[in-house]
């Protein structure tokens, strides 16, 4: 069998998991561990959970760890395009060949798994599937460290199976609330289940109530709990292109320290990875000056306030909740005053808060396009256009993400604005219809768990 059939039939079957739904358990996980021959127990990690900015994050501090020389395994979820984006060796993309290869063993150690009826014992779902792909990748080729973003929650996610060096929880929001509560501080406690005996803890969230729900069960846990602002915190600096800031950590300090990542947003995240990189000097993994400094210029996370085009200028950026919406906003505020107009291009999951997102996104647009990304849980192209007409006079549909940027194009001219967000399966969609691979089949693009 060909390379391309293979990994097509492996794709499907990875696909097909998905029916399994989602499973909030590690009994799965751990049995899977076991049949692979626990694969996290070869690696040394860092654990990365929360709400927003936990990719950007994770990238950030996977390239001071590869700048220092160290061998950085980086997982990751949802891809965009590709399945091969979720797992990295310095941030090099799995092969084709290697995610066929792994899946067969999980698939093969799941199959042979059994009950004391003598029945198959497990259905993996994707994401545990996925999870253990992932580690059993990491073990085999033999990384120094690993950084592991957790999928949802964090108690019960597939990947809390660790025992990291450090944990990071980026930030809490409302989110999944029919899986983690309709609470702060129930999804707080969800989140804070990362947390480990003795493991520092590293965390940009800012409400009291959940700042009150990681302190308890970090000093549970007997954990050093470190918060931005109050730990460690960042000055900006002046510049014209790039973000810089003085960073004042718990014991180091840096001067004019550059991200070439748009969005404020993005310090706090660079500085959660610098808090997390101060952490990990307890256990030996030294990052030296230069290489925090090289790692943290050269990170590019795809679909975080990307610019994939000129003339007009398009961003994409995957804010899908009011949250992250809000601080996308307060981004583009500054950005629109270098543009003509500025058009919107989004689509919204159907379990996400519509109006908090709209709200915060919808009245900076001289024109807004309503599109849906290509997967199941997609809200339905007329009701958000419906939903977003209460705020805008000018808006137009689109039943695919492909035909939304084409009527962007017409209504744009050189000097304009294109911003394509609302959800990152809408990203995905976008990078596809920008940049097509000929080789990939339409049927790949739905996988997006």
């Amino acid at each position: 069998m060909s390379l391309d059939r293979a990994y097509r039939e492996t794709i499907d079957y990875l696909y097909a998991l998905q029916k399994h739904g989602v499973k909030l358990a590690l009994s799965n996980s751990f049995a899977l561990m076991a049949l692979m021959g626990d694969p996290h127990r070869k690696f040394r990690s860092v654990h990365v959970a929360g709400t927003n900015g936990k990719g950007s994050t994770a990238s950030f501090i996977a390239s001071m760890l590869l700048a220092a020389g160290y061998r950085v395994g980086l997982y990751t979820s949802p891809h965009l395009v590709s399945f091969s984006e979720r797992i990295r060796i310095n941030n090099v993309l799995i092969t084709e060949a290697k995610v066929v290869e792994l899946a067969g063993r999980v698939r093969d150690a799941a199959r042979k798994s059994t009950g004391p009826d003598g029945r198959r014992s497990l259905n993996p779902t994707f994401f545990e599937v996925t999870t253990a792909m992932a580690f059993t990748y990491f073990a085999d080729e033999s990384v120094d460290i690993a950084v592991l973003e957790a999928g949802m929650g964090g108690r019960l996610d597939s990947t809390n199976v660790i025992t990291p060096l450090v944990s990071v929880i980026t930030n809490i929001e409302l989110e999944h609330t029919e899986f983690l509560g309709t609470a702060l501080t129930q999804i707080a406690g969800e989140k804070a289940g990362i947390i480990k005996q003795g493991v520092p803890v590293v965390t940009g969230a800012t409400q009291q109530e959940v700042i009150t729900v990681l302190e308890r069960e970090a000093a549970a846990r007997k954990a050093g709990f470190y918060r931005l602002s109050k730990d460690f915190m960042h000055f900006p600096v002046p510049a014209q292109r790039e973000q810089v800031f003085d960073y004042r950590g718990i014991k180091c300090s840096y001067e004019k320290a550059r991200i070439n990542m748009l969005g404020g947003y993005q310090v706090d995240n660079a500085c959660l990875a610098l808090a997390s990189i101060e952490c990990l000097r307890n256990a030996g993994i030294i990052v030296d000056e230069a290489a925090v400094r090289r790692g943290l210029e050269r990170v590019r996370w795809e679909g975080r306030l990307e610019l994939v085009a000129r003339k007009p200028d398009i961003y994409l950026d995957g804010a899908h909740n009011p949250a992250s919406a809000q601080k996308l906003a307060a981004t583009i505020r500054g950005m629109r005053r270098a543009y003509g107009r500025t058009v919107l291009v989004i689509g919204i999951l159907g379990d996400k808060d519509c109006q908090g997102i709209t709200s915060a996104l919808v009245p900076l647009a001289d024109h807004v396009v309503v599109t849906k990304p290509r997967y199941s849980r997609a809200m339905d192209v007329r009701e958000l256009a419906t939903e977003i007409r209460k705020l805008h006079g000018s808006v137009e549909t689109a039943e695919t993400v492909k035909e939304a940027i084409a009527a962007a194009g017409k209504a744009a001219s050189p000097d304009d604005l294109v911003l394509i967000t609302g959800s990152l399966y809408v990203v995905g969609d976008a990078r596809a219809a920008l940049h097509p691979e000929p080789d990939r089949s339409e049927s790949l693009s739905g996988l997006k768990g």
